[in-house]
């Protein structure tokens, strides 16, 4: 068995959609990539996950389809059931790329209704399942007083209606603590929350993301395996890490720059932290390590060289 993870080749990364704030100037203008350095970076990363041992799956690029540098919004996978997701208009015509990847990998697909846009909103913590959501609005300028006088409406990516459409598929077998975003900078729930370590039963939290009455479900339930970050973190987007387990240790690949007190509370947690600089996907797409890993988990074949 390997533990299997998509990646897209960044050949085309660049701003299309400008779907979140991390794409868009104070002015609302789609900012421009430095492509050859989006792709020392990628490689950089795909590298450091081969080393450990993992098997990368890569997606060929696609001129018409940037946003494949970002697969954790592929789906969710459960048992053999790869649900697909439902993305925003400008990368919806991602899914037959992710279907056909998967599959190749011996996964069935399965569809929903309901916006959502997977593991990056469902996933698994501990002897939970979370499950994160805001209010989806259409996005669009509108107007404000002050300088520029618009502002960028983004909102959220995932219904909630959507969790009742997974489960009539394939039941998760645990609970689900469903949790409300408030800040449209951390649209996804995998850009303020990050389970890890063995068995993934700590959490990494930013809690100004989190609407308070599930921060406080949250820190019912975690106790002493939560890990606040603090704003500087939270703004390089330190919980889009991507956690695994290889050859009985625990491993967090995590945005380079995290400060020296989250890397010391994951280390007390029994887990390595291995940095690596993915700026310019954080800063022009706004999606860091773990947007940029699909993780398929554990299936059969062979490690890539």
């Amino acid at each position: 068995m390997s533990h299997v993870v998509l990646m897209g080749d960044p050949a085309h990364f660049a701003v299309v959609g400008g779907a979140n704030p991390h794409t868009r100037d104070k002015y609302g203008r789609r900012k421009t990539v430095d492509r050859a350095l989006a792709i020392r970076q990628w490689g950089a990363l795909r590298g450091k996950l081969l080393e450990l041992g993992v098997d990368v799956e890569v997606m060929p690029p696609h001129a018409e389809h940037p946003g494949l540098v970002y697969p954790a919004n592929a789906g969710f996978r459960h048992g053999d059931v790869f649900v697909l997701s439902n993305l925003t208009p400008t990368r919806a015509g991602e899914k037959p790329w992710y279907r056909e990847a998967v599959t190749r990998r011996g996964l069935h697909c399965a569809e929903i209704q309901a916006r959502f846009e997977g593991e990056a909103d469902l996933f698994p913590a501990g002897d939970t399942y979370l499950f994160t959501h805001g209010p989806i609005r259409r996005q669009r300028f509108v107007p404000r007083l002050g300088w520029p006088p618009w502002k960028r409406v983004y909102g959220f990516r995932s219904d909630p209606r959507a969790l009742a459409e997974i489960e009539a598929l394939h039941p998760l077998g645990k609970r689900v603590i469903r949790v409300e975003l408030v800040d449209e900078r951390y649209y996804h729930g995998d850009t303020c929350l990050c389970s890890f370590g063995p068995g993934r039963e700590h959490l990494l939290v930013y809690p100004p993301a989190i609407h308070p009455e599930s921060l406080e479900e949250l820190r019912a339930h975690f106790g002493e395996r939560l890990v606040e970050i603090g704003a500087a973190d939270a703004a390089i987007y330190a919980a889009n890490s991507f956690a695994l387990e290889r050859r009985g240790e625990s491993l967090l690949v995590m945005p380079q720059g995290i400060s020296s007190e989250l890397a010391a509370a994951v280390r007390a947690t029994g887990t390595r932290g291995v940095e690596v600089d993915v700026s310019e996907f954080h800063k022009k797409g706004g999606g860091s390590v773990k947007c940029m890993i699909g993780d398929l988990g554990e299936l059969p074949g062979n490690a890539s060289p």
